[in-house]
């Protein structure tokens, strides 16, 4: 398996994605989730996703599919398509899996999940993160990370727009 086969290896549907977790509770691994769109890939998200995958032994990724990115964010977006953005971010050595997901919010997924840490970043209160039912009523945690101040991919996309390349 070539190295591009070995990230698209870890872009899992929910069946895989069940028989990983039974796996990894086995071995008793400390099961850690984030989800989002992650439209273009920037240091705040490195930075970010290191830091969630730093809490525990697995870090399960939740992505928004391109109808869900679409609904959340306008009809321009995503920039880049699920396929991409999947490749992209199980390119990271530090996510172990990338699941799509299409409804509006990742609950379900939590559900199916059960993490030890849901991560999400501080611009989020704890309490108000989806999925903090389901992972307190077990005994876990929600964690709020520091994002990277000065990236966002609402903010790329803008300074983008207007600064166009010159001499075109």
């Amino acid at each position: 398996m070539n190295k591009l086969e070995t990230s698209q290896n870890k872009i899992a549907d929910l069946n895989r994605l069940r028989s990983l977790l039974a796996l990894w509770r086995f071995q008793d691994k400390k099961i850690v989730f984030t989800n989002g769109c992650f439209d273009i890939l920037h240091l705040g998200h490195v930075d970010y996703l290191s830091k969630a995958a730093d809490l525990g032994d697995v870090l399960v990724l939740g992505l928004n599919t391109d109808a869900s990115v679409s609904r959340i964010k306008g009809p321009s977006r995503p920039v880049l398509d699920q396929h991409a953005r999947a490749t992209l971010l199980a390119s990271l050595h530090f996510v172990t899996l990338v699941v799509l997901f299409d409804e509006p919010t990742p609950y379900e997924l939590i559900q199916i999940v059960q993490p030890d840490i849901l991560v999400k970043g501080k611009d989020y209160k704890a309490e108000d993160v989806v999925g903090y039912d389901i992972v307190t009523a077990k005994g876990g945690r929600v964690e709020t990370i520091d994002l990277v101040e000065g990236y966002s991919t609402s903010a790329i996309i803008s300074r983008i727009l207007n600064n166009p390349p010159q001499g075109l």
